[in-house]
C-alpha cells in the first residue's frame, strides 16, 4: 500500500477511536487513560535516552537531569488534558459532558493542525517550482512554511466549527486555532530535535500504528499545547 495512503487511513481509524473514547468514557476513565498515555510517552523518552547514553559509554543515571525534565514536560503537558475535561465536568452539551467536548476540542484543533500541515506541505511541494520553503531544515527537513500555513488554516477552521459547543466568539476561536497550530508545531520540532540528538528516525521500535512511527511521535504536538490552550481558554475576550 502507498505509504501516504497507509498513514492517512491509519490516522482516520485512530481519530475515530479517539473521538468515541473522549466523548463517551467517564471522567475517572479519562484520568486513567491520560496517566497511561503519559507513562507510554515517558517510557519511550527514557528508552531513547538510554540509547544515547549507551552510545556514549555511560549509564542512564548520568543524565538524571534530562530524565526529570522529560518527566516534567510529558506529565505536565499530557496530564493537562485531564484538567481540561475537569473544568466543565458537571455541565452538559447535548447528550455529552461539556468537559469531554472541550477535551475533544483541544485534541481536534491540535491534531487537525498536523493533518493540515501534512496536506498543505505535500500539495505545495508538488505544485511549487523549486519545492517548499523550509521552516527548520536542520531539525525537521520536511517542515515548511507552507505546511505551517496549512496547520494554522486547518486548526482555525476546526476551531470555528466548535463555536456552538465552546461558546467562544470568532476572535477567541481563531486565537485558539492559531495557538494550537504554533505550539503544536513547536512540540513537534522539540521532539524532532531530540530524536536527531539521539540519532533515530522514529521515537522507538514500538510501532503503535502502521506508518506513524513510535508512540512519542504521535503525541509530540500535545506536549505543550494543552497547557497553553487551558490558559488561553480561561481568558475572557
Amino acid at each position: 500500500m502507498n505509504p501516504i495512503l497507509k498513514r492517512t487511513l491509519t490516522g482516520l481509524a485512530v481519530g475515530a477511536v479517539v473521538i468515541c473514547a473522549v466523548l463517551f468514557v467517564p471522567r475517572r476513565v479519562l484520568e486513567f487513560v491520560v496517566i497511561v498515555l503519559s507513562l507510554l510517552a515517558f517510557w519511550e523518552y527514557s528508552s531513547l535516552l538510554e540509547i544515547k547514553t549507551r552510545a556514549q559509554g555511560k549509564k542512564l543515571s548520568s543524565m538524571w537531569c534530562l530524565v526529570l525534565l522529560g518527566f516534567a514536560i510529558i506529565f505536565a503537558g499530557i496530564g493537562m488534558l485531564a484538567e481540561i475535561a475537569d473544568v466543565h465536568a458537571d455541565e452538559m452539551c447535548g447528550p455529552f459532558r461539556l468537559g469531554n467536548v472541550m477535551l475533544l476540542y483541544v485534541i481536534a484543533i491540535v491534531k487537525f493542525s498536523d493533518v493540515g500541515g501534512f496536506a498543505f506541505g505535500l500539495t505545495s511541494a508538488k505544485l511549487m517550482k523549486g519545492g517548499n520553503h523550509k521552516l527548520c531544515p536542520t531539525i525537521s527537513p520536511n517542515k515548511s512554511w507552507e505546511g505551517l500555513f496549512g496547520s494554522i488554516f486547518a486548526s482555525c477552521l476546526v476551531s470555528c466549527c466548535f463555536m456552538g459547543a465552546t461558546g467562544f466568539g470568532v476572535v477567541k476561536s481563531l486565537a485558539c486555532g492559531v495557538t494550537a497550530a504554533l505550539v503544536g508545531t513547536a512540540g513537534d520540532l522539540v521532539e524532532s530535535k531530540f530524536k536527531r540528538w539521539v540519532g533515530v528516525k522514529d521515537s522507538s521500535t514500538m510501532k503503535i500504528t502502521n506508518g506513524m512511527g513510535g508512540f512519542l511521535d504521535m503525541v509530540d504536538s500535545l506536549l505543550f499545547a494543552p497547557a497553553v490552550l487551558y490558559f488561553l481558554m480561561g481568558l475572557d475576550f
